[in-house]
């Protein structure tokens, strides 16, 4: 009789960057839908390597684990976005060898350009998909990976998954039809104006779940899956409320529906 062979728990990657994102931002302590198990495992690594006390290994992926893992990040040699507590696809697996292995990876891709602007190959493909549900294309005005290009993005884009959209020529009707489309496929997206800051009229999208997304990214996609404006406030959402899903979901059941929290 062969010996038997241990399997290893697994580890979400979707569950544990879409958790990573919600919960530093929640009033409380309530837990993402689905993503405990993973970010328990997470953090017990974490504990194990004396970068997260015992207390705070509780499946709540909150700023006390974003800090560690942000902190792991850093003894792997990561700086600047890179070492911005998501987890990522080669560190997430480096911090489970021999403890779990990770499934549904999400992957930013390769950087390319749209509009003379740098993206991802996955932002890419999510525009892509927004147009063809919007049935026009939609002009790049800033991309990602840009830090400094615009002070009054406060951030936003100076790690990946970040794009602003022209809306020159759309009527009220389509701009708000952009926003929905932009959501459907997994973007955390507003119509944005002057009367909120100083900027022109555009349309700002987040890739949820990226894990290149810079911290100020972060914040917004997470107030986004809470119902929030993702602006500094952190008002209500003034856009059309859609079901919360990823890239990811999106492609594997397009009509799949996350719980919001």
């Amino acid at each position: 009789m062969l010996p038997a062979v241990e399997v290893l728990p697994a580890v979400d990657m979707e569950a544990t960057v879409l958790a990573a994102q919600i919960d530093p931002r929640r009033p409380d302590n309530t837990l993402t839908p689905g993503a405990k198990a993973s970010v328990l495992a997470v953090e017990r690594a974490l504990g194990a390597r004396h970068l997260l006390d015992a207390r705070w290994a509780d499946g709540y992926f909150g700023t006390q684990t974003i800090t560690a893992y942000a902190a792991y990040q850093r003894s792997l040699g990561y700086t600047g976005t890179d070492a911005n507590g998501l987890p990522g696809a080669t560190s997430l697996t480096r911090l489970g060898a021999g403890r779990y292995r990770v499934i549904r990876t999400v992957v930013p891709g390769a950087r390319t350009s749209r509009d003379g602007h740098v993206v991802t190959t996955r932002t890419l493909a999510m525009l892509a998909e927004a147009e063809r549900l919007l049935g026009r294309r939609l002009v790049v005005l800033q991309g990602s990976y840009n830090p400094g290009g615009d002070p009054t993005s406060a951030g936003t884009h100076d790690g990946g998954g970040a794009i602003d959209l022209s809306v020159a020529g759309l009527s009220t009707s389509t701009r708000t039809a952009a926003v929905r489309a932009l959501r459907e496929v997994g973007f955390a997206a507003w119509l944005r104006s002057p009367r909120q800051g100083a900027w022109p009229w555009h349309l700002h999208a987040v890739a949820i779940s990226d894990p290149d997304l810079s911290t100020q990214a972060q914040h917004q996609t997470g107030d986004y899956c809470l119902g929030l404006g993702g602006l500094a406030n952190r008002g209500p959402d003034d856009g059309p409320r859609i079901r919360l899903r990823t890239w990811e979901q999106y492609r594997r059941h397009p009509l799949a529906v996350i719980p919001r929290p």
